[in-house]
């Protein structure tokens, strides 16, 4: 397993950092902080590039407002030394759920209906 987690390393950026992006962040990397979440987040030297490394699969929004906020260089200090100020009203984050089991169905959805036996119509049948 571990050589086949290797191989995918080197080729696709989705399994989580490729190798390229492990050295430069081991070279130029500053560890800025991490989320409730386990992603990590980093800059280089003066905070012109800034970067996160996803815990599990590469999805962005997985990222909080306040370090999206970070990332897009919208607030110069990150969330671990100046928070942003949330209201009482504001639900905690969640990362996206579309495509999953859990994501949101209305009501009267055909993923939401139970099957129902009709009988005002007979299913063509070829013969």
């Amino acid at each position: 397993m571990g050589l086949v987690k290797n191989i995918l390393r080197v080729f696709t950026w989705w399994n989580g950092q490729t190798l390229n992006t492990q050295l430069w962040t081991w070279r130029k990397g500053q560890k800025v902080g991490e989320d409730e979440m386990g992603n990590i987040f980093y800059q280089t030297e003066g905070g012109v590039r800034r970067w996160v490394i996803f815990n599990g699969e590469a999805e962005a929004s997985k990222v909080s407002p306040d370090w999206h906020g970070w990332l897009h260089h919208t607030f110069d200090e990150p969330p671990t030394k100046r928070p942003l100020p949330h209201k009482p009203w504001e639900k905690p984050h969640h990362a996206n759920l579309t495509g999953s089991p859990k994501a949101y169905a209305p009501a009267g959805s055909i993923r939401k209906a139970e099957p129902v036996e009709r009988r005002d119509y007979e299913a063509w049948q070829p013969e």
